[in-house]
């Protein structure tokens, strides 16, 4: 049943979406013009890369899960809950073909909000979903949509996935994707 505002659906879903920031060291060489013009090399430098994505909050003792692509390669995790808490993360689980990963976070053990993992045997094409994630690092956003096909599997051998034509940006990677029922 179609409610005229999201807005009680998303208080009691988002506190349970994470922002994921990774950094990692990378090794880089040098290209630039005395290089190229006089066969000087340059010793290769290290930098920092730093990234983000999003995530759920799927246990309450801080079992989180987003994309493997996410924390692909990462030095250093770092776990900021909606009301600005931040935890330090270890990468538990993580498959890069279906593209997830699972952290965890030492709440000091603090109860955390969470999302129930919805089976999926009763959903179908046409429900209402809304996407929460964290869209290029300017905090945490909700759009609304459609599941728009199940079943794709030729994205891989491995699992079948749900299409939705909600929105997402880069940064929403490993958000929600809720029913209206707050499920994930």
């Amino acid at each position: 049943q179609l409610q005229l505002s999201y807005a009680p659906l998303v208080k009691g879903t988002a506190p349970a979406v994470v922002n994921v920031f990774t950094s990692r060291t990378v090794r880089t060489r040098s290209n630039d013009f005395f290089e190229q013009m006089f066969g000087m090399r340059r010793a290769p430098r290290d930098k920092t890369q730093n990234s983000l994505g999003s995530g759920v909050i799927v246990r309450s003792d801080g079992i989180i899960v987003t994309n493997a692509h996410v924390v692909k390669g990462a030095d250093e995790l770092k776990v900021v809950l909606n009301d600005r808490r931040e935890y330090e993360a270890k990468v538990i689980a993580e498959d890069a073909e279906i593209d997830l990963a699972v952290l965890r976070i030492d709440t000091g053990g603090e109860t955390l909000p969470s999302l129930i993992i919805r089976d999926n045997d009763d959903l179908e094409i046409g429900d209402i979903v809304l996407a929460i994630g964290n869209p290029f690092g300017v905090g945490q956003t909700v759009t609304s949509g459609i599941v728009s096909a199940l079943g794709r599997t030729n994205v891989t051998d491995v699992s079948s996935f749900i299409q939705t034509d909600a929105a997402v940006n880069p940064g929403n990677s490993g958000g929600a994707l809720v029913n209206l029922s707050g499920e994930l």
